[in-house]
């Protein structure tokens, strides 16, 4: 999962870096170096992630607010996909929440794992 979450990371963070000409930029660059911060902190720091409830937390809050942004942005048709910023931007959502689940994967079995449990 360090490479899966890693990929995630270097990703959001070059989507949140070309968003310099967008209209809303500080919207657009948080909605993608937060979720950039947390792969990263999943990738290469999994324990100190785990054990801060606050950054658990904040994660929580991320991927839900990112999941209701995906759902509310998804066009009625395929067709639509291409033709208006606002499906762009849903599609955009769309791999902050493959991002944010894969770092809740990451948290989970990093939790499993630490209690004694084992994933096998």
């Amino acid at each position: 999962m360090r490479y899966v979450n890693g990929f995630f990371c270097a990703c959001l963070s070059m989507f949140a870096l070309v968003q310099y000409n967008d209209p809303d930029a500080l919207l657009w660059f948080l909605i993608y170096s937060i979720p950039a911060g947390f792969a990263g902190l999943a990738a290469f720091r999994p324990a100190s992630f785990s054990q801060s409830q606050l950054l658990v937390g904040a994660y929580g809050i991320s991927l839900a607010a990112a999941l209701g942004g995906a759902v509310y942005m998804v066009p009625a048709s395929i067709a639509d996909w291409w033709e208006n910023e606002l499906v762009r931007e849903g599609l955009g959502l769309i791999i902050v929440v493959s991002a944010l689940l894969s770092v809740g994967l990451t948290l989970w079995r990093f939790r499993r794992t630490q209690t004694g449990r084992g994933l096998a």
